[in-house]
């Protein structure tokens, strides 16, 4: 890039050079240059090679320049020349570090205007001053002009560039939150299922020598919690359809109304579920909704593979803006720990009730067995 501008500039240079050479010496002027004239134009000319790292520079070199060929030739003629002071001027209102530029043209003019005062006061006021010291504030205007567009286009590139990274990283927040809220669903949709099957399995394997009758009742329970754990696999999956694919619901279409239907699920398994209601029912959000139910259900699927059968009291309680839940189960048979580390349930409980704005505490109880207390607000 930096050989391109000084190539640019050396054909600038070049063609003022001849410019002012041929519109000196070819007719109608027909003018021989002497040697003093020849140098002050090749010097006026050369200085153009510097004008945009030292803008203020190469106008105070071409302008004295032109200055002394203009004090051995009539100005009319001579006007060619000050082209070479006319760009190094717009050179330095074009350049980076504006002000010192000028400033340093601005000391240079009031030299030149002074010298040309003492060399030819008769035409200080002519048309042709007049003309350069237009020609002057036009090149000025212009390379302030260029100087801020080129501001202008790299602000407008900055923003695109900060709006893009920005769009990235919003794409790839939501495709984390999306993938988050999928893995929720998967383990809140089978979780308990898988609970539940484990359980009776176990039961139909210590049953089946000594109580076949109770062992076949334990596969039925199988049976219906497969059943229901494909289908709402089938339900879920039909979230990551692609567009056009077949319609799927948008969410989950579980809610409180579902709860009897899953208290029975877990009594099948062994656990004796008490259940507490307190205040005024009130329409919930379809969010609150469905996020009390997973709730109870993973606290309940909790309960079923770490306690295996026991009692459980599961509260509701409507309070003003709000619906506390309250899981609590007394100490039950222990279960050998899992074979695959601690699982997802409360955290994907937790990330629930936060993404609503309320709260969820979970831990032992001081007599023996868990307790899981949420809050849920109820305004949409």
């Amino acid at each position: 890039m930096t050989g391109v501008v000084a190539r640019t500039d050396a054909m600038l240079a070049a063609a003022v050079l001849a410019a002012t050479v041929g519109f000196a010496v070819l007719p109608p002027r027909g003018h021989a240059l002497t040697l003093g004239e020849g140098a002050a134009i090749v010097v006026a000319c050369a200085a153009l090679l510097g004008r945009r790292h030292r803008p203020a520079w190469s106008f105070a070199v071409s302008a004295v320049a032109a200055e002394a060929f203009l004090a051995q030739y009539d100005e009319h003629q001579a006007v060619v020349l000050f082209a070479a002071p006319l760009l190094a001027l717009y050179a330095a209102a074009d350049a980076r570090d504006r002000r010192g530029h000028l400033i340093g043209a601005g000391v240079a003019g009031v030299f030149l205007a002074v010298l040309h005062l003492i060399l030819r006061p008769s035409s200080v006021v002519g048309a042709g001053t007049l003309t350069l010291v237009a020609l002057g504030a036009v090149a000025m205007a212009m390379g302030d002009a260029a100087r801020n567009r080129r501001a202008y286009l790299a602000e407008v590139e900055a923003r695109a560039r900060r709006a893009e990274e920005e769009r990235d990283a919003e794409a790839a927040r939501l495709l984390t939150d999306e993938r988050l809220r999928i893995a929720r669903d998967l383990h809140d949709v089978l979780g308990h299922q898988l609970a539940v099957i484990n359980v009776q399995s176990a039961v139909a394997a210590h049953t089946l020598s000594s109580d076949p009758c109770q062992a076949l009742d334990a596969l039925r329970h199988v049976r219906t919690a497969s059943r229901v754990a494909l289908g709402e696999l089938r339900d879920t999956v039909g979230l990551l359809r692609a567009p056009g694919e077949n319609p799927a619901p948008l969410e989950p279409t579980v809610g409180l109304a579902g709860l009897e239907a899953l208290y029975a699920t877990f009594r099948q398994s062994g656990l004796g579920i008490a259940l507490h209601e307190t205040g005024e029912p009130v329409p919930l959000p379809a969010a609150v909704d469905v996020t009390a139910y997973r709730v109870v259900q993973e606290s309940l699927t909790n309960v079923c593979r770490h306690a295996g059968r026991t009692a459980v009291a599961v509260t509701l309680e409507y309070r003003p803006g709000r619906l506390d839940i309250l899981v609590a189960n007394e100490p039950g048979p222990v279960a050998p720990p899992a074979a695959d580390g601690p699982g997802h349930g409360l955290t994907g409980m937790r990330e629930r009730v936060a993404a609503l704005g309320g709260t969820l505490a979970a831990g032992p109880r001081a007599g023996g067995g868990f307790l899981v207390a949420a809050a849920l607000p109820v305004t949409p």
